[in-house]
């Protein structure tokens, strides 16, 4: 076979499981997915393959492509200030009863063009590319009404075809605030049928906000089971601020993630592993509103949950674009492990998306979809996330140097 791509002399991460990387490898790339993967003797050995264009790695680290499976990039605005609002004592909910938090972002959102939404959000993607994202969702729900939506999930769509560096994940997050002049049901009336309909040819995937300054378990259970009906998969922010059993009824639809957990109860972990739903955890909101109130991780282990780890990317609770930091915080305020993150933002986090069987390990047969570190130790990725060492990323089998993720 005549490869399109051979990668040689990388340090590549086979074994998720353990961590250990496997020095001199050589891997084969065929109409942008592996088809080869071999550990070298020496460099005469290559002469074997043959290839259009060969790399040499020079000994770096090669991973999986790293994943962010839980982001609000699309958005305009600057929620800056509320930072000293709450160094000053308020809280999340009294910000947003103040008219901060989500609704103030929706606002300037809607005043947004759709370029200056392309603009900012293709500067912060490529912010994260420079720390290892090669997959990111994203999130609409910072427009509430049917036109806003669309207008933030065809910037996404715009930001895939632009980024030929990234793959964009969307997902349809209506069910995030309540928009003025709607009670609570009457919005969900609206999303079931007005903007359900509309966003198809976007994703099919939809997102809500179950929590006590957000939505009902009854309120998402009646937008989930017409989303389902009509064919979507689900996913839930749950358990954030308080233990709303929002986790598991978004099993009861085999959600595909149940994200943030702070609040979820030890006994209801039992429903994720059932439903084989990903925990996903957001240290970077955890840390930035200064909670205190741990997930279940030793339930969550013990239980055998996938969990996965994300940026959170959003102006008022996360303001954060590395993926990297997010696992040392992980590590830090959660007490997770170094092979807990990495597989976090990897394979656990591609089940999150639900596209695992392409992305999220290096293995044959799924796309060549890379992290190249300039590193000899995994744990130093982790252990000092401000050095940046990802010298470049991989994309369906092409290159590109960390200088070509400059905005």
């Amino acid at each position: 076979m005549i490869y399109d791509t051979l990668l040689v002399n990388a340090n590549a991460l086979l074994n998720l499981d353990d961590l250990q990387t496997t020095p001199n490898t050589v891997i084969g790339i065929k109409d942008g997915k592996i088809v080869l993967i071999e550990q070298a003797r020496d460099f005469t050995h290559y002469k074997k393959y043959s290839s259009a264009e060969l790399i040499d790695m020079q000994g770096q680290l090669l991973t999986p492509g790293l994943i962010d499976c839980h982001t609000h990039l699309i958005f305009a605005g600057s929620r800056a200030h509320e930072f000293k609002l709450r160094l000053d004592g308020a809280s999340y909910t009294q910000i947003a009863a103040s008219g901060g938090g989500i609704k103030s972002t929706v606002a300037a959102t809607n005043l947004a063009s759709h370029e200056q939404l392309f603009k900012l959000a293709k500067n912060r993607i490529q912010i994260m590319q420079r720390h290892g994202a090669t997959t990111i969702e994203v999130k609409s729900g910072y427009g509430l009404s049917v036109e806003s939506e669309i207008k933030i999930l065809e910037v996404a769509k715009q930001l895939e075809r632009n980024i030929p560096s990234v793959s964009i994940v969307p997902t349809f997050l209506g069910a995030h605030a309540t928009p003025p002049g709607y009670t609570n049901d009457e919005y969900i009336d609206m999303i079931i049928e007005q903007m359900l309909p509309n966003i198809k040819q976007f994703t099919d995937v939809i997102d809500g906000f179950c929590e006590n300054i957000a939505f009902t378990p009854s309120q998402i259970e009646r937008l989930f089971e017409c989303a389902v009906n009509m064919g979507f998969r689900v996913k839930l922010h749950a358990e954030q601020l308080s233990d709303q059993k929002a986790s598991v009824l978004a099993t009861r639809f085999h959600a595909l993630s149940v994200d943030h957990l702070e609040y979820l109860s030890p006994l209801d972990v039992k429903y994720l592993a059932q439903s084989g739903t990903v925990a996903v955890l957001l240290p970077g909101a955890f840390y930035f509103l200064k909670e205190t109130k741990l997930p279940p991780i030793q339930e969550l282990r013990a239980q055998h949950v996938p969990i996965a780890i994300a940026t959170d990317m959003n102006p008022g609770t996360s303001p954060f674009l590395s993926l990297p930091l997010m696992m040392n915080m992980a590590c830090v305020c959660f007490g997770l492990t170094i092979p807990e993150v990495w597989r976090g933002v990897t394979i656990n986090a591609a089940k999150a998306l639900g596209i695992d069987k392409s992305v999220g390990s290096i293995s044959l047969g799924k796309i060549a979809d890379f992290a190249i570190w300039q590193s000899d130790s995994l744990d130093a990725i982790v252990y000092s996330p401000t050095d940046n060492v990802c010298s470049g990323i991989v994309k369906a089998g092409h290159v590109f140097e960390r200088s070509s993720c400059h905005p």
